[in-house]
């Protein structure tokens, strides 16, 4: 595995136990407003899946971009990044559609692990500026 694998593995499974930090915190919540029922806790983990999984395709792209302009092909890892985001988007937009439209899913518990994402990079990145 070469070093920018190990990388964006270990970043994503830091973002994957933020975001499992963050949805135990959530479950607590909707726990204390006696609002926790089956599709608060589906609706919670496939966001939480799929925040991860947005994370970890963009640091796949931001990884194969640098190694394109370490070659010094700018331009392209330019057009790389610039092409993978709407497509993120609309693969990420396509899945929370068609979940919330199931009925099966809380919206709000399916939406809110998507924001966790930048609150756990900040913390993250705080403590790695300590160490």
């Amino acid at each position: 595995m070469t070093e920018s694998r190990k990388i964006v593995m270990g970043q994503t499974l830091q973002i994957a136990i933020g975001e499992a930090v963050c949805l135990a915190v959530m479950y607590g919540v909707y726990a204390l407003l006696h609002k926790l029922a089956l599709p608060v806790v589906l609706g919670g983990v496939v966001g939480a899946v799929l925040a991860v999984g947005n994370f970890f395709f963009m640091a796949v792209v931001a990884t194969l971009a640098a190694d394109k302009a370490e070659k010094q092909d700018v331009e392209g890892g330019q057009k790389m990044m610039k092409s993978a985001y709407p497509i993120r988007i609309l693969v990420l937009a396509g899945a929370l559609i068609a979940c919330a439209a199931s009925g099966y899913f809380n919206v709000l518990a399916l939406l809110l692990p998507l924001l966790f994402v930048r609150p756990v990079i900040m913390i993250i990145s705080f403590f790695k500026k300590g160490a």
